[in-house]
């Protein structure tokens, strides 16, 4: 026995072994190693909706406030009120008459002639009316990098949720899908999801005050245009209610670090806060804004609600301290979710489906016993037919599904019911090599040649076909990956991995059993 085991050691066939019981190691317990999808360990789909308009409205409105501070900056040309219509996603800039808007029209056209935005923009007059809106093509594409912007959002917060490689795909023209697989509870994964995280930095015009009507008593009980009332907490008032500008260019996206940190409150305590920290550009834009107002009040605004404001007594450049007594929990999330970005545009819960850990214990029963009777179908087929040659194909064929298998396990790819289908086919298709070289081996024999050289010529004469066949079967699962949704990635991505186990062991694992055949004796006859 010991005398076997160093014969096999000392060939080729060695490197196989070992490796053979490296799998094995890394991979036993299989039901505790590998990892499953939704479908097999059960968890919860979410799908969620986005407001792809909000996104395009952001944009336009981001352009027409940068194009008409321009517009007054160099022709001191102003409108006597905007807006943006959000039925038909419009900007409406009002003038004094017809020729100012006409006159806005063209500076802006002209403003944006060097860039790519002004084939994106459309141009109305309607009276002293100036309507701008962006065309179709630009809204589609906003929506598209809406839809993958926050898929990128999502993906980052559950993996800092400890949800690592939760499958996170887009569905449609507006719908994301999140799988929680193995997680039954997924009240605290859906809070993270939800949080929009939306970080601004706007001046206090007026408040606080205990209600809206008192809020807007000294501009004759309307709301000045340009002007929104929000939410917010005092700490003398309490729950309060402030006017600020609907619009900031100091927000979360010019974020490049935030982390949970102690802060010194009013009364010379400690209390748990957030520090931050700008991008250069975000920074520059944050000294604008407090370098020319010092002496007013900044509010710091989480979700269109004031968490916490102060007067500005200096400019500030890069860092700062969000306070708002957070507890340590509420810091740490805060931070979490400030550093994995606010979402492009904000998203609903349309549909919540659970799936029973019972349905993907069958699931995986099932999926066994399909594998196990293809294997022994194999197995007979082997036998009957190559019979010592098949023994040699059926020992290729488990030593291809123990690699397959590790290598699932060292990916942290999720095993899926689709996935197991691939599974079964990539069994089906591994034999394939095998009788390739078998049939070519056998004409060899059949002209006289050597059995060692006969083999060996087998091998050589099928190497370009099997590589072919397997190289395009490989080529379509990536195409099925790249362009596939959870299921079918989970296919594609069994059957690549399939393939290329296949390619190593009926190649080369084959070939090695063969060398240590023909060396432990002169063999003059093969069993084929």
């Amino acid at each position: 026995m010991v005398m076997s085991l160093r014969r096999i050691l000392g060939t080729s066939l060695g490197f196989w072994v070992l490796l053979a019981v490296l799998a094995g190691y890394f991979i036993y317990p299989p039901m505790k190693r590998l990892k499953f999808g939704i479908d097999l360990a059960g968890g919860t789909y979410i799908t969620l909706g986005v407001k792809t308009n909000e996104a395009i409205e952001h944009d336009l409105q981001e352009l027409v406030h940068s194009a008409l501070f321009a517009l007054k900056r160099d022709t001191k040309l102003e409108p006597q009120a905007q807006k943006i219509n959000k039925e038909d996603l419009t900007a409406v800039a009002t003038f004094a008459s017809t020729e100012d808007a006409l006159k806005a029209q063209k500076f802006i056209e002209e403003e944006y002639s060097h860039r790519s935005v002004a084939r994106d923009l459309v141009f109305a007059l309607q009276g002293n009316d100036l309507r701008i809106s962006f065309t179709e093509g630009k809204q589609e594409a906003i929506a598209k990098a809406a839809l993958q912007g926050n898929k990128e959002v999502l993906q980052t917060r559950l993996n800092m949720g400890g949800y690592e490689e939760v499958p996170v795909y887009i569905h449609g023209k507006d719908r994301i899908v999140v799988e929680l697989p193995d997680v039954h509870d997924p009240l605290q994964a859906k809070k993270m999801i939800g949080t929009p995280a939306m970080l601004e930095f706007r001046l206090v015009e007026a408040g606080p005050a205990g209600s809206k009507e008192e809020l807007l008593e000294k501009f004759g009980g309307e709301k000045p245009d340009g002007m929104e009332i929000v939410e917010g907490t005092d700490r003398h008032l309490g729950h309060s209610f402030f006017l600020v500008p609907d619009y900031t260019e100091v927000s979360g996206r010019y974020l490049v670090s935030a982390r949970p940190d102690f802060s010194n409150d009013r009364s010379g305590g400690v209390q748990m806060a957030v520090r931050f920290e700008f991008s250069s550009e975000g920074g520059d834009k944050f000294h604008a804004l407090t370098s020319q107002n010092i002496g007013r009040t900044l509010a710091v605004l989480l979700d269109k609600k004031i968490i916490s404001h102060a007067v500005i007594n200096d400019a500030i450049r890069r860092t700062g301290i969000i306070s708002g007594n957070f507890s340590q929990d509420e810091a740490k999330e805060l931070a979490t979710m400030l550093k994995s970005g606010a979402f492009t545009a904000p998203v609903t819960f349309e549909e919540e489906r659970h799936i029973g850990p019972a349905l993907g214990t069958d699931s995986i029963h099932r999926g066994l016993i399909s594998c196990l009777v293809g294997i022994a179908l194999l197995f007979l087929f082997s036998l009957l037919y190559y019979r010592l040659c098949g023994i040699f194909a059926f020992v290729t064929l488990l030593y291809n599904l123990l690699l397959l298998l590790f290598v699932l396990s060292r990916m942290r790819a999720p095993l899926t019911l689709p996935g197991i289908a691939g599974l079964v086919l990539t069994l089906g298709m591994a034999i394939d090599s095998s009788i390739l070289i078998f049939e070519r081996t056998k004409e060899y024999l059949a002209e006289g040649i050597p059995v060692a050289q006969a083999v060996r010529q087998g091998f050589k004469a099928t190497y370009a076909i099997v590589l072919d066949a397997n190289i395009t079967t490989f080529i379509s699962g990536l195409i099925l990956y790249f362009f596939g949704t959870g299921p079918i990635k989970g296919f594609a991505v069994t059957l690549m991995i399939g393939i290329v186990t296949t390619l190593l062991t009926g190649l080369l694992f084959l070939r090695s059993i063969f060398e240590f055949w023909f060396s432990r004796k002169n063999v003059q006859k093969l069993s084929i």
